[in-house]
C-alpha cells in the first residue's frame, strides 16, 4: 500500500519539473529567410562571375535609399527587428519598446534595441562594387531593404561596425560555428542579384562551405 501512496507523488514531481523546464526554454532565434543549402550554395558559387571588383572611389551610401516605410509608419530596420526578435513589443511609431535580439554572428543576446544593428550581409559598398554600379538607383533600393532573401540580419552594433564592407576574404563572424551558414547567405545573395565575386573572395567561401 505504501509503493501506491509514493508512486503518484513521485510523478506529481515529475511533471512539475517537466512544466518548469518547459516554461523556462528559449524559442530558437529567428534568422533572414532562403538560405540555401551547403550544396545548392556551393552550386551557385561556382556560377557566380568571377571579376575583379570597380568602380570603388565613386561609391556614395546615399546611392542606395534606406530605410523605408514598408507598412504603416513600420521602415525596414523595423520590421526586421520585429522579424528576427523574440517578444517584441513596438509603439504607436513602429520603434521597439522591449525584447530581445540573438546575434547570431557573436552569439550575444541583447534586450535593448539600440544595441542591435541591421547588417546588410553583402555591404552596400560591395554591392556596388561588384556590379550595384550600373545598377538603377530603384533596383538598389531593393537591394538596400531586401526582406525576401538572407541580406538583412539583426546583429550587435560593433560587430557589423567591424564588418564595415569587407568580404569573406577580409572579414568572418567571430563565432565559428556561423560561418557555414555566412557562406551560404553571402552566396545566395549574390547569386540572386546577379552581382559577381574577386577570385580571393570566391577562394575564401569555397573554404568556408567546407567546414559546413
Amino acid at each position: 500500500m505504501r509503493r501506491n501512496r509514493v508512486l503518484p507523488a513521485a510523478l506529481t514531481l515529475a511533471c512539475a519539473a517537466t512544466v518548469t523546464l518547459t516554461a523556462t526554454a528559449q524559442p530558437a532565434a529567428a534568422i533572414p529567410p532562403n538560405i540555401p543549402s551547403v550544396g545548392t550554395a556551393a552550386a551557385r558559387l561556382a556560377e557566380l562571375t568571377v571579376a575583379a571588383e570597380s568602380h570603388g572611389s565613386t561609391y556614395d551610401r546615399d546611392l542606395f535609399p534606406h530605410w523605408i516605410t514598408i507598412s504603416g509608419s513600420c521602415n525596414t530596420r523595423e520590421e526586421v527587428l520585429k522579424r528576427d526578435g523574440t517578444n517584441v513589443v513596438t509603439d504607436s511609431s513602429c520603434a521597439a519598446t522591449s525584447g530581445s535580439w540573438y546575434s547570431p554572428y557573436d552569439g550575444a543576446t541583447w534586450t535593448a534595441a539600440s544595441d542591435v544593428d541591421i547588417d546588410h550581409m553583402v555591404p552596400l559598398a560591395e554591392a556596388w562594387a561588384s556590379g550595384a554600379w550600373a545598377w538603377t538607383t530603384s533596383r538598389r533600393q531593393q537591394f538596400a531593404n531586401d526582406l525576401g532573401g538572407p541580406q538583412l540580419w539583426a546583429v550587435t552594433d560593433n560587430v557589423n561596425q567591424s564588418k564595415s564592407d569587407q568580404d569573406p576574404a577580409e572579414w568572418q563572424p567571430p563565432r565559428t560555428a556561423e560561418r557555414c551558414r555566412y557562406a551560404r547567405a553571402w552566396i545566395q545573395v549574390k547569386w540572386y542579384w546577379g552581382l559577381s565575386t574577386d577570385s580571393t573572395e570566391k577562394a575564401a567561401l569555397g573554404s568556408m562551405l567546407t567546414s559546413c
